[in-house]
């Protein structure tokens, strides 16, 4: 293209004289240096081009900036449930381990029904970790895209069971009945949809289907139950043992069984990544509460460790239990800071089955380096694997 005064070359002024096609009176050789010159500015300006697009085109191409590391948080906030199967919890805080191992950062604890309110409180920033069940974690993650929490320990295996009225004897007699679960999405009813679909009945989120599943806050599933209004439910601990002890229902599912060795994790323990990577000493601070909480129910004698948790529980959720519901609590549950990480794909693909999360890719939802840390002060050689779906 020709050049005029009116449109000069980039990098030149009007009125430069200038080399235009066919252009003869210059030698050769010096019109072809001025266009190797003119080619080169045209490059150098397009390459700037590309870089200031580059870093204008933000997070989408651009990858965001880690948070800094800002010591220790002034507070940390956090979720757990009032039910046995959070006991890690419940003893951590009745015995004011974690807030020991916290030091100066204060402690201040929330309590919920089911996982889903409690995701819901973390995602707002109402906390800052929580004890939960897997799958609404899972769910989170995927929500996410994998941007809203970690997984940082296990905290307790076992104890969950389908437990119904004494007329029911098998799957077959679920049809047209009406079953509870602590809350949509949560590990329990997540675990009952996938089941009854693996017994060839149609559930749906909005109760609807061959057998209706009604999310119902726990103690008042036990009223439901008591009052004839349930035909079953499936239940963590102490709930199941409840229902079982207190009105007359019977177990027509063990969790356990449906798992390869009787392994399932019922708890975890999970964290805010925002939080984490802007306080990490309090996240291993917490998880050091975390250890001492599960080492301790598992030396604790057994009357001492009914004791104790019974006194967290009333502290909790307003009402102390029988010993025979803490007995038989206790006998289904293992406590573990392992959170099983190889059953995850399972838990995934049960909740894309019961219709409460989506297919997705979960690899980097476990964070166990600060947990593996811990265990190795106490433990030498011992490490928890997250089985390729995250950081050991």
């Amino acid at each position: 293209m020709s050049r005029t005064p009116e449109n000069p070359a980039p990098g030149t002024q009007p009125g430069t004289t200038r080399i235009v096609a066919g252009e003869t009176g210059k030698p050769k050789r010096k019109r072809t240096l001025e266009i190797a010159l003119v080619a080169g500015l045209v490059l150098l300006i397009g390459a700037g081009a590309a870089v200031a697009s580059s870093l204008s085109r933000g997070p989408e191409t651009a990858p965001a900036a880690a948070a800094a590391d800002a010591g220790p948080a002034a507070e940390l906030r956090l979720g757990y449930f009032g039910n046995i199967t959070h006991a890690p919890a419940l003893v951590g805080v009745s015995k004011g381990l974690i807030a020991k191992d916290l030091g100066a950062t204060k402690l201040t604890t929330q309590t919920f029904n089911a996982g889903p309110a409690a995701i819901e409180a973390l995602n707002a920033g109402a906390i800052d970790a929580t004890y939960i069940g897997p799958n609404p974690a899972i769910n989170s993650y995927v929500k996410s895209n994998g941007q809203s929490i970690s997984i940082i320990a296990g905290a307790t295996a076992g104890g969950a069971q389908l437990v119904v009225k004494p007329g029911i004897n098998s799957a077959a007699d679920l049809k047209g009945k009406t079953l509870a679960s602590p809350q949509l999405g949560g590990t329990q009813d997540v675990a009952l949809r996938a089941w009854l679909g693996k017994q060839g009945f149609k559930t749906s989120t909005d109760g609807s289907g061959d057998v209706a599943i009604n999310p119902t806050e726990n103690a008042q599933t036990l009223k439901l139950f008591q009052d004839g209004k349930l035909d079953g439910a499936w239940l963590p601990e102490p709930w199941a043992s409840r229902l079982v002890l207190q009105a007359g229902a019977k177990v027509l599912v063990d969790e356990k069984d449906l798992w390869e060795k009787g392994e399932f994790v019922t708890t975890v323990l999970i964290v805010n990544k925002k939080f984490a990577a802007e306080h990490p000493a309090t996240v291993q601070a917490l998880l050091k509460g975390h250890v001492e909480s599960v080492d301790w129910l598992n030396a604790a004698p057994a009357a001492e460790k009914a004791t104790v948790l019974n006194d967290a529980l009333k502290a909790a959720a307003g009402k102390a239990l029988p010993a025979d519901v803490i007995d038989r609590s206790l006998k289904n549950i293992v406590f573990t800071t392992d959170p099983l990480a190889g059953t995850y794909k399972k838990l995934l693909q049960d909740g894309v089955d019961a219709g409460t999360t989506k297919q997705a890719d979960i690899n980097g939802i476990f964070d166990l380096t600060a947990l593996n840390s811990v265990l190795g002060e106490s433990v030498a050689g011992k490490k928890i694997s997250a089985e390729g779906l995250g950081k050991d």
